[in-house]
């Protein structure tokens, strides 16, 4: 049975720290590359923010082979119930899953593996109190998220398939959970009607990049260069941490992104 806690209440993560070979990461059309120091920089201080909130760190090292690898929530899904490998929908992250299988079988007495052909990106993934939402992408389809559905569904919990808005690389680019009753949400994404169940926070006009924020225990952290979806939520009275992503951002990554996060029961 899924534990009753709220799904943002975390004491344990999984990272990986950035490969030189960062600069030649993943992107959607034409940016500047961001540099090793960089991704470093922001890297160490998203630790510092993670255990800062209460949540023990595991690091990896680094994997030059794979220069998206930092981005660790991709090749993988865990939950206090288990861990499942996923398949990442890039060709060139294809062996990730199975370069953090000794990680999660050190740490999980369950580690199931995707079955079938499909591909699924973590970033495509969000959880929330009632469903795990499956976005099809660009980097997740149809065939990868209804085996993946089966995997949660053997986990205890309820899977629900959603569609990405058209040219948004993953789900969660677009999204955020805020509490148990709340997303932040751009306004393409919350007018699709995915998150009718929620209170909708939308995010002000031209600071889309900042709706993957990320809800750990009673802090909330948001990228630091949106000072609108900033104000807004400390109104809200969230526990604002900003956080500087301009370097991951260069190769379409947000906060998200760079760890596992569950709630390791006897801790």
């Amino acid at each position: 049975m899924s534990s009753p806690r709220s799904v943002y209440h975390f004491n344990s993560a999984i990272v990986r720290e950035p490969s030189h070979s960062v600069v030649d990461g993943l992107r959607v059309g034409e940016h500047a590359s961001p540099t090793y120091e960089g991704v470093k920089l922001e890297h160490d201080a998203y630790i510092a923010a993670m255990r800062q909130a209460g949540v023990q760190v595991t690091i990896l090292p680094a994997l030059e082979a794979f220069p998206d690898s930092v981005f660790v929530e991709d090749p993988a899904l865990v939950f206090t119930e288990g861990a499942i490998l996923l398949r990442p929908g890039a060709a060139s992250r294809a062996g990730e899953a199975a370069a953090i299988v000794p990680a999660l079988r050190d740490t999980f007495e369950t580690v199931l593996d995707l079955p079938g052909h499909g591909y699924v990106d973590g970033g495509d993934v969000l959880t929330t109190p009632n469903s795990v939402m499956i976005g099809l992408s660009a980097r997740t389809d149809k065939a990868g998220a209804e085996a993946l559905a089966v995997c949660i569904d053997k986990l205890g919990r309820k899977a629900r398939l959603v569609a990405t808005p058209e040219g948004v690389l993953h789900f969660k680019t677009d999204c955020s959970l805020l509490d148990d009753e709340t997303v932040l949400s751009t306004a393409r994404l919350a007018r699709s009607g995915v998150f009718k169940d929620f209170r909708h926070i939308i995010i002000p006009d031209g600071e889309e990049q900042a709706a993957n924020a990320l809800r750990v225990n009673d802090v909330l952290m948001v990228p630091s260069d949106y000072p609108r979806t900033i104000e807004m939520l400390d109104k809200l009275d969230y526990r604002i941490v900003p956080m500087k992503t301009a370097e991951i951002g260069r190769i379409d990554a947000g906060l998200s992104c760079l760890s596992l996060r569950w709630y390791r029961d006897g801790e």
